[in-house]
């Protein structure tokens, strides 16, 4: 993928090019046209002789004035002209902010504007930037002669499954008498690459310029989930797309349908849900394997019914359950496996592929919030807020007491936690912190400074870093592409980089910050690199959204160390919710004037580090780790347009010609602004001269409160009491004889049942089965659509996965389904399928019932815990665990038990199985102290003094390593003093 191909960029209009001939005009009139003029009425400036010393006392007469008068046109003129000689110069070799003319601040600002329009003419794209006018990285393709008037985005991508089967079903269609047309339905995302009408024109015409076609034969259309087709650049996945009659790989159905499928996205709507069938053994090879997939299900035969072993049917919508049911079975239609394919896209904005979502969802969830979107597309603020509260609820679980879990979010807040849990990349977020900490700490052990970077593209493969000046020798494992200004870093590093000593080296951008997406990645700006204002115009609801995302990301993004962000016009109660979630970074104001003095203070500290320390710039004192505190940024945002004083006020402190530790940025139209975005209604942001258009990154006013809920909830300290282990029936225990179906969910997820699986569904499958094993009283099909597919799904697609997940499980040793409906149309798992957290409860339970043999039953519960809970899930699923009971319960639970298992040992006299009881929880729980304790005080009792320094060098290792713990605990820091005297001396050397 080249550089081109990362970001959108909007070609040249016919605006563009009248404004740029009129500047071209102007500057040609300025430039030579008044030096001639000059020339010509007033003759040469220079004088024709040396003046005398009573020139200057004479009398003045109207020559002499027109004289004077003349020399100042020609000194503005020369100023002018060294103004345009910088512009150009910056435009043309990508210098980056030029320098400044001494006295020409309206000047050069004028001359600025008209450069940059005439350096459009004779550019590719409206970027004047040298990252985005150079050649591509990839090799060209052959295209005709004729000039393209779009640049593509990520033509090259493979034909994808689903394409491949609609090709084989157009193969394999007979001819058709009726009239019939040609359709596509928009793939979801694959990660976070998202389809366009240019790369379905490529893949199904054989020309990506052909994608005007497209458009025109669905402009305005209404879709499945309500909305229209209105800019070219904008589709959603689950949309249909009528094709031209030459499409290859798009299906062929008959022209009456066609509203079908625009309205419901299948050829008719079904009026109710139909009514499962009775299952049958199903062959093991995938189902589009077989010659039938395409046709519905013929009628099927029920097989002889084995007394009491068949489970019941789901219930028809509004009806209740009927007595005599059948197992879960539905036909699958080939687009409602297209739908269930493409429900957990894990990022990018997407819609529900059917409609409105429903009205029952999750109980505790208000149904006005809605799906937050925009949190769920935002990956690294989203995994910046997690963290964030991940920190603030590691500090709430050094107050649970034993027996006591700490309180979990409800309602808005734990919708908005799912949505998060969904949406986070924290693989892309470490690489984005360790690859720019690993590329500071490299070019200061050089010598060399660090470039300055003007804009980030964090792709699914790699990361780049558009440069400027270009500089070809980047460090390793860095890469140069197109004449080196792109550095770029492969995904494939993070592993080395997370083993490397990077926690000592400053960030060196810690202004990076996302303006939003494209279809191949996300796109981050450095508002350092402005060195100015920077200000947003747009309506005021988004532009609310876009300043408050920013916000949010800035204060809670791992690529930063310390910062101050200022908000100003947010509103007091809004203000303080974005404060709640970061208050050691984040400081509300009522009006500029109360954070001015502060800015103005802390940009003469930067001058004065500069001076004491010096250092050429603020980069280069990050690189080389000098006055380290002095280079902490401080961030303006303002939700409210600043007036003309303001403004100007804010431009004299903002336009310093260098990098200040600061940036500004503000709401509306701001006279003398160094770059200005633009936000429309509809989400899309361009960034001026920059030249990023993209999917703008949103968080409404109702979102960011939803946010501010979670961690108030996370800072509650009072007790909320663990649920009382539940007597009953002996599980399914691990012996000499294994259970069929055995689901493992304290640790990795590990799942053992005798039917057939495609790998292609096991993830989505494993996550429904986890969710019916935690919830053993059965769970409603429409609660499990809410919490598997939080974005939406339709009742075909749904029962037809539970149909695949009941074949996967099998009958148990009766006959009878492992998965079935209870007379309350509820989906439960059979009696003989063992779940470790349901053994695990059942002995803590016993342990209770049976003192005596309290430390056998704990100790076998101690050893179904392989790891931390439900580990190595796959990102973007298992977001209903925010309001679900589980995590909470489970790491209370495995902690409290693992302690109370240390105590018995250790009273006992058995220090060794003490040290294997915490050690086990710790496996769950690594990052608890308490526990940590506990293995300190069992290894002391050994005896053994080289094991507790073992210990405690793993305790530090731990800390270290665990970007939400700062310090050690006072309790824990005060046993190891204990038992380690001068550990700190040990630990420094």
């Amino acid at each position: 993928m080249s550089p081109r191909d990362a970001v959108k960029v909007r070609t040249r209009s016919a605006g563009d090019v009248l404004a740029g001939l009129a500047s071209l005009v102007a500057l040609a009139a300025l430039v030579a046209g008044v030096p001639c003029a000059l020339l010509v009425l007033f003759g040469s400036p220079l004088p024709d002789q040396a003046p005398a010393l009573d020139d200057l006392t004479r009398q003045l007469g109207p020559g002499s004035i027109i004289t004077v008068l003349v020399t100042l046109v020609w000194l503005a003129w020369l100023q002018l002209a060294a103004c345009v000689l910088v512009e150009v110069y910056a435009g043309v070799r990508g210098i980056g902010v030029p320098a400044r003319v001494p006295l020409a601040g309206g000047v050069q600002s004028l001359v600025h504007r008209l450069v940059v329009a005439v350096l459009l003419l004779f550019t590719a794209t409206t970027a004047v930037m040298p990252a985005l006018s150079a050649r591509d990285l990839a090799p060209a393709r052959p295209v005709a002669a004729v000039q393209p008037e779009f640049q593509p985005v990520a033509a090259t991508s493979p034909i994808d499954e689903e394409t491949q089967l609609l090709a084989e079903d157009a193969a394999a269609e007979p001819v058709q008498k009726a009239r019939t047309t040609k359709i596509y339905r928009v793939q979801p995302p694959e990660g976070r690459h998202h389809e366009s009408l240019w790369e379905i024109a490529d893949k199904c015409l054989g020309e990506g310029r052909r994608y005007k076609e497209i458009y025109e034969l669905n402009k305005g259309r209404v879709q499945p989930d309500g909305s229209k087709l209105t800019i070219a650049s904008l589709i959603r996945p689950g949309w249909i797309l009528e094709m031209p009659a030459d499409a290859v790989g798009a299906r062929t159905v008959p022209v009456e349908d066609l509203d079908e499928y625009f309205r419901y996205g299948h050829p008719r709507p079904d009026p109710e849900p139909e009514r499962p069938r009775t299952p049958e053994p199903r062959p093991s090879a995938p189902e589009e394997q077989r010659p039938d997939a395409q046709q519905p299900a013929p009628p099927r035969t029920p097989a002889p019914e084995p007394p009491k072993t068949q489970a019941p049917e789901p219930p028809k919508a509004q009806e209740p359950a009927p007595p005599k049911t059948q197992a879960p079975a539905p036909s699958e239609k080939p687009d409602q496996r297209e739908q269930e394919q493409g429900q957990e896209p894990s990022g990018g904005a997407h819609e529900r592929p059917d409609g409105p979502p429903p009205t029952v969802g999750l109980p505790s969830l208000p149904v006005e919030l809605g799906w937050p979107q925009g949190l769920a597309a935002a990956s690294l603020l989203a995994a910046g807020v997690l963290a964030a509260l991940g920190r603030r609820r590691r500090e709430q679980m050094e107050h649970r007491g034993f027996g006591n879990m700490i309180a979990r979010p409800e309602g808005a807040a734990a919708r908005v936690e799912e949505a998060l849990r969904v949406g986070r990349d924290e693989d892309a977020a470490r690489l984005l912190d360790l690859g720019l900490r690993q590329m500071s700490r490299s070019l200061a052990a050089d010598g060399r400074t660090l470039p300055t970077v003007y804009g980030v593209h964090l792709g699914a493969e790699s990361l780049d870093l558009w440069i400027a000046p270009a500089d070809p020798n980047p460090p390793e494992p860095w890469q140069a592409h197109d004449d080196g200004q792109v550095w770029r870093l492969h995904a494939d590093a993070l592993p080395d980089l997370q083993a490397a000593p990077l926690s000592d080296v400053l960030a060196p951008y810690p202004g990076l910050v996302s303006i939003g997406t494209n279809p191949t990645g996300r796109i981050l700006v450095d508002l350092e690199a402005a060195h100015g204002l920077v200000a947003l115009r747009g309506p005021e609801p988004t532009r609310r959204a876009a300043l408050a995302a920013i916000a949010l990301e800035l204060a809670t993004n791992r690529w930063s160390d310390h910062m101050r962000i200022t908000l100003v016009g947010f509103g007091e109660e809004l203000g303080l919710s974005l404060a709640e979630i970061a208050p050691d970074r984040i400081r509300t104001v009522a009006s500029l004037q109360e954070a001015l003095p502060e800015l103005e203070s802390r940009s003469e500290e930067v001058r004065q580090a500069l001076a004491a320390s010096g250092a050429d710039s603020v980069l280069t004192g990050r690189c080389r780790g000098v006055f380290g505190e002095a280079w902490m940024p401080h961030y303006l945002i303002m939700a409210d347009q600043p007036t003309e004083t303001e403004a100007d006020r804010l431009v004299a402190l903002a336009r310093t010609g260098q990098r200040m530790a600061a940036g500004y940025l503000v709401a509306g139209e701001a006279q003398g602004a160094t770059w200005t975005w633009d936000v429309t209604t509809e989400g899309r942001l361009q960034a001026g001269v920059l030249g990023f258009e993209v999917e703008a990154q949103l968080v409404p006013e109702e979102h960011y409160r939803a946010v501010a809920g979670l961690f108030r909830t996370a800072g509650r300290t009072e007790a909320t009491p663990l649920p009382a282990p539940e007597a009953g029936g002996e599980p399914p225990m691990t012996g000499d004889h294994r259970p069929e179906v055995d689901i493992r969910l304290l640790g990795p997820i590990e799942v053992d049942a005798p039917g057939p699986m495609d790998d292609s569904r096991r993830a989505l499958c494993t996550e429904v089965l986890v969710y019916l094993a935690t919830h053993p009283g059965g769970v409603h099909p429409t609660v499990l659509g809410g919490a598997v597919w939080p974005r939406g799904v339709s009742a075909g697609v749904r029962d037809a996965c539970i149909a695949r997940v009941s074949d996967w499980l099998g009958r148990d040793s009766r006959g009878r389904p492992n998965l079935y409906y209870d007379e309350r149309g509820r989906i439960r798992l059979g009696s003989e399928v063992r779940v470790d957290w349901a053994v695990f409860r059942w002995l803590i339970w016993r342990s209770a019932a049976e003192p005596g043999s309290e430390a056998a039953y704990m100790s076998y519960a101690l050893d179904l815990v392989r790891g931390p809970l439900l580990a190595d899930r796959p990102r973007g699923r298992y977001g209903w665990l925010a309001a679900d009971p589980l995590e909470y319960e489970a790491t209370a639970r495995v902690i409290d038990v693992a302690h109370r298992l240390t105590v018995l040992r250790l009273e006992e006299g058995d220090p060794r199985g003490a040290v294997e009881a915490a050690r086990t929880g710790l496996r769950l729980a690594p990052e608890d102290e308490g526990l940590w304790r506990d293995l300190l005080r069992a290894t002391q009792a050994t005896g053994d003094a080289t094991q507790v320094q073992t210990a405690v060098d793993e305790l530090r290792y731990q800390i270290s390593r665990d970007p939400l713990i700062d310090q050690m605990q006072p309790e824990t820091e005060a046993l190891v003093e204990e038992l380690v005297p001068h550990w700190h001396q040990v630990a420094s050397r």
